[in-house]
């Protein structure tokens, strides 16, 4: 584009017969005190344009797996385990921004063809309760409030629609 500004590419090295070279990005440690940070981000838009996105993807493969996109944070020994937020934007003018979680498909016509499945687990407590799972649908300020919508999805030829089990875990005290 006409005054557009430079961009910036970091390769690693191909591999014609063995494994393609990667790229480490870390920031220092901090020996007495708190390592540093790496702050990946788009910035802010002009005024006639959008911010620019931001894409973490493994590759396709044709043969084997292909790989998977690791999002974690660390232990802590004397503090809580640190947080990860996943947040959208608002919109002032227009709806606020939507969150797809989305399984992988498969496309084996045989009994080993599943389709990807979704988790969602709290974590345990080991002395006391453990986490909560939550889904609230968004307020409505001025009209209805969003649904909340649990369901199956309806069977193929040869089946049965998937089952919805709701269910309280045992007790030995209480």
């Amino acid at each position: 584009a006409t005054n557009g500004g430079g961009s910036v590419s970091v390769a690693g090295g191909d591999g014609t017969t063995d494994t393609g070279g990667g790229i480490a990005l870390s920031s220092g440690s901090g020996t007495a005190t708190t390592s540093g940070a790496i702050v990946i981000r788009s910035v802010n838009a002009g005024t006639a344009g959008i911010s620019g996105a931001l894409v973490f993807s493994s590759g396709t493969t044709s043969k084997g797996g292909s790989g998977s996109v690791s999002i974690g944070s660390g232990t802590a020994t004397s503090g809580p385990g640190g947080a990860i937020s996943v947040t959208v934007g608002s919109g002032t003018a227009n709806a606020g921004g939507k969150v797809t979680i989305l399984a992988g498909s498969s496309t084996d016509t045989t009994t080993t063809g599943q389709g990807g499945s979704i988790e969602l687990t709290a974590g345990s407590g080991a002395g006391a309760t453990g986490g909560s799972v939550s889904m609230i649908a968004g307020a409505g300020t001025a009209t209805t409030s969003g649904a909340v919508t649990i369901r199956t999805i309806n069977a193929g030829t040869a089946g049965i629609s998937g089952a919805l089990v709701f269910s309280s875990g045992t007790t030995s005290k209480g």
